[in-house]
């Protein structure tokens, strides 16, 4: 896969992708990406990618002019990108979604800052995201996250092939709870059926476990899960502890 950014701050992403399992999908030959900068493509003394607002108001917007301008020319380079911008407006980032991007061979993320983006330039989006309700200072950090969460379901990128397949949300349910050496610390102790090697009663007791923590922390998330005659026994036996 062919990830590009294009913001004012492209050096933001150097840690962040100089680390872990973005560094290793890079090493990897998985992942291949590249952080460009709007002001390359201004052409003012001053690399001005920003202006007043029309109608008056705080703050800065986004000019639309350099970023037509790098998308054209990122687009002459190779493949035409799927084109993603952050913004509140957009469709709440998830799972699905995750998977969704990761179908695509030549992703773009155009990040925007300030007071926002010159309304025009969302004529070039194929989707627009947002992480939830709440405002970060740059679509950087936005893009940061969407990429993480998309590049881990690459396949190669986590140590097994099925990596990403138990962790939280991946069916649905919030993961359960995960254990390591030792198996009694300060009296806490682990599970016995995880020790037991049995390991058709550890499946059993894992899915129980996502169920009950997704009833008791996600209840929203049970109604796009597909039970099973057996989920569904198991919920009802919470329900009718707990009085529900």
């Amino acid at each position: 896969m062919i990830i590009e950014t294009l913001s004012t701050f492209p050096d933001m992403y150097a840690s962040v992708m100089g680390a872990s399992m973005m560094r290793i999908a890079q090493e990897k030959g998985i992942l291949e990406f590249h952080a460009h900068d709007l002001r390359d493509w201004t052409h003012d003394r001053h690399r001005t990618t920003d202006d007043e607002p029309y109608g008056g108001g705080d703050g800065l917007v986004m000019k639309c002019a350099p970023i037509f301008e790098a998308y054209e020319d990122i687009c002459s380079r190779a493949s035409k990108p799927y084109t993603i911008f952050l913004a509140p407006q957009g469709r709440r980032f998830d799972d699905a979604a995750a998977c969704e991007l990761a179908k695509q061979d030549h992703l773009l993320f155009i990040c925007g800052h300030y007071e926002g983006i010159d309304e025009r330039a969302y004529t070039l989006a194929d989707q627009v995201i947002s992480l939830g309700d709440y405002v970060l200072t740059s679509g950087e950090l936005a893009s940061m996250v969407v990429i993480d969460a998309v590049v881990r379901k690459l396949p190669g990128v986590l140590g097994a092939e099925t990596g990403a397949l138990g962790e939280s949300f991946a069916d649905g349910l919030l993961e359960y709870p995960q254990y390591t050496r030792p198996a009694n610390f300060n009296s806490m102790e682990v599970p016995p059926v995880l020790l037991s090697g049995n390991h058709g009663a550890v499946d059993v007791w894992r899915r129980q476990q996502s169920l009950e923590r997704t009833w008791r922390l996600r209840p929203d998330l049970l109604e796009g899960v597909a039970l099973t005659d057996a989920d569904r026994a198991f919920l009802q036996t919470l329900s009718t502890a707990d009085g529900r």
